[in-house]
């Protein structure tokens, strides 16, 4: 091959991994630490961060309560939106899925009993998170046995309620849960011990999520730069990098990693 034509291949191969325009993204996300932190951190944040930039793109970060964030895109606002069920219409081009949250039931390890599935919960005190019940599959079916059951907004309530003796058990993330409690050891004057040995257990099926762009070229360039560093182990290294924050309470149930 000569010089003229390796050249030439380089710049064609370049022409056909680099994006035509390099964007500034802004992504509409909801406040979910440690999928994202008030800083543009998180498990989360870091996938969409490394996948656009990947392919040659800015990102920045709108945090909004959760839910909000899928509304205020709904009305105009952002070039993107996370953290969006597969199927949803919020408008807009959706990517592939490209993270999966992980229900389950969270208790205290000293409690003495262990719940691997939903029957375990009959006759207890349990707390999840708004909306769980319409959104964890076989969940509402269940919550007919149990002695109480409460959904709330504020999810540092469940931290609160589980380490206080008021309830029995979590339903919710492993990982937010996690770091909900985290949140707590470094809180003053409370009136329980927020460093109890926690264990979670993954009795329901994973939750996928993906993307919606406004423009379906953005989607077409986050779905190929996400196939390629989930090929190369880049996602499954940030992925178990989170879970070892959190592998005493999480220990192997967090989506296997």
């Amino acid at each position: 091959m000569t010089l003229m034509n390796s050249v030439f291949s380089a710049v064609a191969f370049a022409a056909l991994t680099i994006p035509a325009s390099a964007d500034q993204i802004t992504v509409l996300a909801g406040d979910l630490p440690p999928m994202f932190l008030a800083d543009g951190q998180g498990r989360e944040a870091e996938i969409i961060k490394k996948t656009l930039e990947k392919c040659g793109h800015e990102v920045t970060f709108e945090i909004q309560p959760f839910t909000r964030h899928w509304e205020s895109f709904k009305s105009g606002a952002g070039d993107a939106v996370a953290t969006v069920p597969v199927g949803m219409p919020v408008g807009g081009a959706e990517s592939n899925v490209y993270i999966r949250y992980q229900n389950g039931v969270s208790f205290l390890t000293g409690a003495g009993t262990e719940y691997n599935g939903l029957e375990d919960l009959a006759g207890k005190k349990v707390i999840a998170f708004k909306g769980a019940g319409s959104i964890i599959p076989g969940l509402s079916e269940h919550t007919g046995s149990f002695d109480d059951y409460r959904e709330v907004t504020d999810q540092i309530t469940q931290s609160r309620s589980l380490f206080g003796g008021r309830v029995d058990a979590i339903i919710g993330d492993g990982m937010l849960f996690a770091e909900y409690n985290r949140q707590l050891q470094g809180q003053a004057d409370l009136r329980f011990d927020p460093n109890q040995p926690v264990t979670f257990k993954a009795v329901f099926e994973s939750s996928p999520y993906a993307m919606v762009f406004r423009d379906p070229q953005h989607t077409e360039d986050f779905n190929r730069c996400f196939s390629e560093l989930d090929a190369d182990g880049t996602i499954a290294k940030i992925n178990t990098a989170w879970v070892d924050k959190y592998r005493d309470s999480l220990g192997e149930s967090y989506l296997g990693y």
